[in-house]
């Protein structure tokens, strides 16, 4: 098997990546900590901390699934009611 040379190119590269899977990693948990803080959240909020589409969260809304409150021209979400909905479908994946 050869040898591998690495060269200070090749670990600077390596580095820069590290930092921005940090970076993201940071960033994921500082928009759940903002989202979390909230009582009420908008339609964007919940489709960030969900990592869904417009679509799939209207479609939520449509069914029932997801209960909202409309004021305005804006929809509202109530976190917990999330979370429940969260818990509610949790499935438990066990290996037999």
């Amino acid at each position: 098997m050869p040898a591998q040379i690495i060269t200070s190119d090749d670990l600077r590269e390596f580095r820069n990546e590290l930092l921005e899977c940090i970076k993201g990693l940071f960033e994921a948990q500082k928009v759940q900590r903002e989202v979390s803080e909230k009582k009420w959240l908008k339609s964007c909020e919940v489709r960030k901390l969900l990592q869904i589409s417009v679509g799939t969260l209207q479609n939520l809304r449509l069914k029932g699934a997801l209960p909202f409150t409309k004021i305005g021209g804006s929809l509202y979400y109530d976190y917990d009611d999330i979370q429940k909905i969260l818990e509610l479908n949790k499935k438990n994946n066990s290996l037999i």
